[in-house]
């Protein structure tokens, strides 16, 4: 399933077409995905601007203009896809073919942008995982966004704040990481990644990282910048490819050539010093896999 990085990149993607563009109308060319459309989804979106596109957690966002806000999901294998007037697909340096199947575009926007440009924007989606829904109002108030933490990116999450959301906990620290009620939109690949560069065992309880002490207090400081740093650096690729994902101009993600422990089991760890090699374990269904040597 597409994690946070993968979603912010097919949302800056989509922006420069999205952003300020009207809907002219929208195709939906069946009923459901994972869940039905909300009623009167096509007509309620046609002849509305869209204000701003967001992103919470793995949750896209449509602010369309007098309401409502549109929430979407990826699910395990949704992508978008943008076609320009003559039916091209937006270019890219790093392009390769993808499907376009018409069997699997279950959501077609056509737009026009403030330039009088029009496109398409399809929405393909093989296994139906995806869901579109409407929320009226704020968008943090839906059940699918109420309740979740803060996000891993920018300077909000600190030493000190992931020390306080670690307090006490005694499940496994990978495990807590994963809690979408503490940081919103962490998986299982940058949790990995975020914890191999902080040097962090995923097997710790959650809570040593915020005992009192200097070293506890170094720890926190030291994973919290590993996780913007890992969610930065994953942006900056456009992502990570794994099995279905891809970006909106069709081109694949990049950050998986530069995976420091996930799936590289086996391979001797590259952290400058460490002797150790990578191993792979399982953490509550998960697949984990680390250092033992250079993660206490």
């Amino acid at each position: 399933m597409p994690e946070l990085p993968e979603v912010e990149t097919v949302r800056r993607g989509l922006q420069p077409v999205l952003e300020g563009a009207t809907i002219t109308r929208v195709e939906a060319r069946r009923p459901d995905l994972r869940f039905p459309f909300p009623e009167k989804f096509s007509q309620r979106l046609a002849g509305k601007t869209i204000i701003a596109l967001g992103r919470r957690a793995k949750y896209l966002t449509m602010d369309i203009e007098g309401g409502p806000v549109l929430i979407c999901h990826l699910g395990m294998s949704g992508s978008f896809r943008v076609e320009t007037a003559d039916g091209s697909d937006m270019p890219d340096i790093f392009h390769h073919d993808r499907s376009k199947s018409s069997t699997h575009d279950h959501v077609v926007f056509h737009v026009v942008s403030p330039a009088g440009a029009s496109s398409r924007v399809i929405f393909n989606d093989p296994r139906r995982f995806g869901f579109m829904l409407f929320a009226e109002g704020l968008p943090d108030v839906h059940p699918m966004l109420a309740g979740l933490g803060v996000e891993p990116t920018g300077n909000t999450l600190d030493g000190a704040l992931l020390a306080s959301l670690m307090k006490g906990r005694r499940s496994p620290l990978k495990a807590a990481l994963l809690d979408q009620r503490l940081i919103a939109g962490l998986g299982n690949i940058y949790v990995s990644e975020a914890l191999w560069r902080a040097g962090l065992s995923p097997l710790r309880e959650a809570g040593t990282i915020a005992r009192p002490g200097k070293k506890a207090q170094a720890q926190s400081e030291r994973l919290a910048e590993a996780i913007r740093s890992v969610i930065s650096d994953a942006i900056a690729a456009g992502g990570s490819s794994l099995r279905d994902y891809m970006q909106t101009d069709g081109s694949l993600g990049y950050f998986q050539h530069s995976f420091a422990v996930y799936d590289r089991e086996g391979e001797p760890c590259s952290k400058p010093g460490c002797s150790g090699h990578i191993e792979r374990i399982v953490q509550s269904g998960r697949s984990t896999f680390y250092c033992r040597t250079c993660q206490r």
